[in-house]
């Protein structure tokens, strides 16, 4: 539930996880009984246990269908960051990987924990899909053939422009944006978005990560893996991996503010994308994991720690959002108070400030414009009131049971 200073800090965040717990738990009991099925769901619990949270709530078939999607592309995904695996093996099992999910005697090992207990008993996954809707079928093998494809190119070329950056995400993420549009059109319960809305939400979620996952990738044995694109980080350092030295703190900064500056470009389109939703279940889906995008990036920008160790948001903050997103207005409140947050945080001298405050001022002006925010529920960010007055209920509690100690101490003197 999170570390004892966090709670001590943000007491009010207790309750928002203690109904996050027994929600997961609940979740846990809804595995389904049917064998091949209840791998799927059990090992996506372990691989992503906030995705396996907010799947839960889809109607059955759709969650099946978005169910076998992530674990076909957390497949892929697992061969691809697989970094002991030849490349001789690598690309041609990238490329093919779309046919495999056909075949259930396939089954590959690599990766490691629950990753490699995935790949292992892929057959499980493979299954699954061959029973879903022709349409769901068509759509998760057309994504996997594509993002394969591009995964496969990569693997063999390095990310130098931005423009290499865009494609790069496109194929990891966007594509991921395109097969969801497609899932919830063939369940008849969406519209088909523009894949240009679909791409935005995925290249904003794949570059807070690639963004907060520095060090964890630059670290990477037995080889470094590097996402920022070299136009950006060459700006600041000669090598990429300088950005870790204690002595290069300034243009490490610098470099990283540039970087959430270019994710933050994307926040317009998944503000669309979003509002154009009509399923309960499926904004709901869709909407948690982009707040919790923007609030990692407040999270991140001008922190110096995303190049020492992990940083993220809080748990109590995690179930909050969780908790209260459920509509537009909650979405537009949360893009417009962390982003007040993260303008807050820019500095004057910053060689990107300017663009970055306009990015800003271009998500304000969006949530303004809807004319909900005067709707919105708060997270608070960094309530200082909230706080005192929880942590002043927390220090009265303990002073009546101190009380109650000490009285009865002297009773049996």
């Amino acid at each position: 539930m999170g570390s004892i200073g966090a709670l001590l800090k943000h007491p009010e965040d207790v309750p928002a996880l203690v109904r996050m717990k027994i929600a997961q738990t609940h979740a846990l009991k809804q595995i389904p009984s049917e064998p091949d099925l209840a791998f799927c769901f059990t090992v996506l619990q372990r691989v992503s246990r906030s995705f396996a949270f907010v799947i839960q709530q889809l109607g059955p078939e759709l969650r099946n269908a978005v169910c076998i999607f992530y674990l076909v592309l957390r497949g892929l995904d697992t061969v691809e960051d697989d970094t002991s695996i030849p490349l001789d093996t690598k690309l041609p099992i990238l490329k093919a990987f779309y046919k495999h999910i056909c075949d259930p005697s396939w089954h590959f090992s690599c990766g490691v924990k629950d990753y490699k207990e995935l790949m292992e008993k892929f057959h499980h996954v493979s299954t699954t899909f061959l029973r879903l809707e022709k349409g769901y079928q068509e759509a998760i093998e057309e994504i996997t053939k594509r993002m394969g494809a591009g995964m496969a190119k990569f693997i063999c070329k390095e990310v130098e422009s931005v423009k290499d950056y865009d494609e790069y995400c496109h194929y990891v993420a966007g594509l991921v944006g395109y097969g969801l549009s497609r899932l919830f059109h063939a369940a008849k319960l969406e519209d088909l978005q523009p894949d240009s809305l679909s791409n935005s939400m995925g290249l904003f979620l794949q570059k807070t990560n690639i963004i907060r996952d520095y060090l964890e990738d630059i670290n990477e044995i037995p080889a470094p893996r590097m996402f920022w694109p070299r136009e950006i980080w060459a700006k600041y350092v000669s090598r990429l991996e300088d950005l870790k030295e204690e002595e290069r703190s300034k243009e490490a900064v610098q470099c990283l503010n540039e970087m959430v500056t270019n994710a933050l470009k994307h926040a317009n389109d998944c503000l669309k994308y979003l509002s154009d939703l009509r399923d309960p279940a499926i904004f709901r889906f869709c909407a948690i994991p982009q707040i919790m995008a923007i609030g990692t990036l407040e999270r991140c920008y001008n922190n110096i720690e995303v190049f020492r160790g992990v940083v993220k948001i809080r748990r109590g903050l995690t179930a909050k959002i969780m908790e209260r997103t459920n509509t537009m207005a909650d979405v537009y409140g949360a893009f417009f108070d962390f982003s007040r947050s993260l303008a807050s945080k820019v500095p004057k001298d910053d060689p990107n400030a300017r663009e970055t405050l306009n990015c800003i001022d271009d998500i304000q002006r969006t949530c303004k414009a809807s004319g909900l925010l005067a709707r919105r529920r708060t997270f608070s960010i960094d309530s200082k009131r909230g706080h005192q007055t929880c942590l002043a209920i927390v220090v009265l509690i303990l002073a009546i049971i101190l009380a109650l100690i000490t009285s009865n101490c002297r009773m049996q003197y």
